[in-house]
């Protein structure tokens, strides 16, 4: 017996997926896998025995059983995967603020080199003490 209320569930996830991938809202890495989830689950409610044969070739007993461990290990991989991506995404913000760090430092030498350049009555040689600059008095 075929479930309509499965059917149109699976059809309105691909629609979603496919939406969201022609929006760039889904990256394709992304997409590909929820692509074969919402085609297994398009599958799973078209041919509802399949996952009793499924289940009895794996020997499982309960059908649904299957289902739910199913579930559980693609949530498990999911999550693994984000956090493997976080940890990329991490570590290249943490490059990315050193860079911007480095930057601003030498940003600020050139700023400060031009403004003793052009300020008037200073030398350039800043860095090296003279009698003159003292202001200690007697």
């Amino acid at each position: 017996m075929i479930v309509p209320i499965g059917i149109a569930f699976a059809v309105v996830i691909l629609a979603i997926i496919v939406t969201m991938l022609m929006r760039r809202h889904l990256r394709e890495k992304y997409a590909v896998m929820w692509l074969v989830i919402g085609v297994a689950m398009l599958a799973l409610a078209l041919f509802p025995d399949l996952l009793g044969a499924l289940a009895g070739v794996l020997g499982v007993i309960v059908p649904s059983n299957l289902l739910f461990a199913l579930a559980v290990a693609l949530l498990i991989g999911v999550a693994l995967h984000l956090s493997w991506e976080l940890s990329r995404a991490e570590e290249e913000i943490r490059r990315i603020a050193e860079e911007v760090a480095i930057l601003r430092v030498e940003l600020d030498e050139l700023r400060l080199a031009q403004r003793s350049d052009l300020a008037p009555g200073e030398k350039r040689n800043a860095g090296a003490a003279s009698w003159d600059d003292s202001d200690d008095a007697v």
